[in-house]
């Protein structure tokens, strides 16, 4: 059982920054994709970033992109957001979420690819 824990979220002023993290138990890295998705009220689950494993190829929603990476450490079993020159439109929970690479089949963007899900940090923007 794959187990995700998200933590570094928080408020920030438009312009700031924040990373977040993301660390599993029960799972290889090397052989697993972690993607982040964010949850704003009142709106459905969307994707934001993946990386399909460890050193391996990494996406973006092209609302982020040039604005947040994402990266892995396999010491820690964690992997990193940063978000960089944050909007108020980025406000909205981030969840981190895990499925072994083999099974996203390039779906990467799909709620439903993901068997694993974390608790949720709330991001804050304030304009």
């Amino acid at each position: 059982q794959v187990q995700l824990v998200e933590s570094g979220g928080g408020l920030v002023q438009a312009g700031g920054s924040l990373r977040l993290s993301c660390a599993a138990s029960g799972r290889t890295f090397s052989n697993y994709a972690t993607g982040w998705f964010r949850q704003a009220p009142g709106m459905e689950r969307v994707f934001v970033a993946v990386i399909l494993w460890s050193g391996g190829p990494t996406y973006y929603a092209d609302s982020v992109k040039g604005r947040f990476s994402i990266s892995g450490d396999n010491a820690k079993n964690t992997v990193y957001l940063q978000m960089n020159s944050l909007k108020p439109e980025d406000t909205a929970v981030y969840y981190c979420a895990g499925q072994y690479t083999m099974r996203i089949a390039g779906n990467w963007e799909a709620v439903g690819s993901y068997d694993s899900w974390g608790q949720g940090t709330q991001v804050t923007v304030s304009s």
